[in-house]
């Protein structure tokens, strides 16, 4: 099914992330007026409704009616509550389910809504709010690819899309992707504040850390070669880029980051276990 033939598309939750997949979405040729919403802060959907024409839905039940695709955009806490208020409703139509849920694994989700319910669960990201986010995806073989092709089509409108083959895997692309962006956040973080004590205005800083950071991940992107290739071609031996890379080294910046997301890894695990219990 394409994106186009969708004659239905329900969110549960209104939120940043819901806001940014319906723009995507409405930009891509899905038409507001078929994609139903349910949250219950009447602002958010009524700001949904000016900036994209969607159908504000009374409630969750009132949403998924006749849908298609159910996206759960909730906060891991509420996805059960939210999942088992529409699973009487769920069997008839066999709605495509896609969980947004950080850490809620694919069996508790099929426990509450019922095993013969389609069900992928992804990781977007936060910069999907501005069309350039990253999403992992997950979905067992018993899941099609008809659904697989129209869940990626679903998250692609906010920007890349990549499959893990273990569910095991999205606890760590949740630490990686799904957090990553506060990672880099922090860094430029330090690095503007580190320009700035030693003599940049403010602005100037701040200009040159977005700019920098930018032009980096273009780089990377653009480029066939390795990350490590790449820092090896900016460095030039006994010079500037050298002196700092081995203060970085020097204060075991590998073993820092790696131990960052083990430790986002653990709690994308422990909200599984504290969430997404019977």
């Amino acid at each position: 099914m394409a994106l186009s033939d969708i004659r239905r598309l329900a969110f549960i939750g209104g939120g940043n992330m819901a806001a940014a997949l319906i723009g995507g979405l409405v930009k891509c040729g899905v038409p507001g007026e078929r994609v139903a919403v349910a949250d219950p802060n009447q602002d958010q959907l009524h700001r949904l409704v000016r900036d994209f024409r969607i159908e504000a839905a009374a409630d969750n039940v009132g949403a998924v009616q006749g849908a298609e695709v159910v996206i759960f955009a909730v906060k891991p806490q509420l996805m059960r509550g939210a999942a088992l208020g529409v699973a009487p409703h769920m069997d008839a139509g066999r709605p495509l389910i896609i969980s947004v849920a950080a850490g809620i694994p694919h069996a508790a989700i099929a426990r509450w809504l019922g095993p013969r319910i389609p069900v992928i669960r992804t990781m977007p990201n936060r910069p999907a709010l501005y069309g350039c986010g990253a999403t992992g995806l997950f979905a067992p073989a018993a899941v099609g690819a008809p659904h697989r092709a129209l869940a990626e089509s679903i998250m692609a409108a906010v920007g890349a899309t990549v499959w893990v083959q273990h569910e095991s895997q999205m606890d760590t692309v949740t630490a990686l992707s799904g957090s990553g962006p506060a990672y880099f956040f922090l860094f430029m973080e330090a690095l503007e504040a580190a320009a700035h004590e030693r003599g940049l205005p403010t602005d100037v800083a701040h200009r040159l850390t977005l700019e920098t950071a930018f032009g980096a991940a273009q780089m990377a992107r653009e480029s066939p070669d390795s990350l490590a290739v790449l820092r090896e071609q900016v460095t030039s031996k006994g010079g500037t880029t050298a002196a700092a890379l081995e203060v970085l080294n020097a204060a075991g910046l590998h073993a820092i980051v790696a131990h960052a997301v083990a430790a986002a890894d653990r709690r994308s695990a422990e909200l599984a276990a504290e969430f997404g219990v019977p």
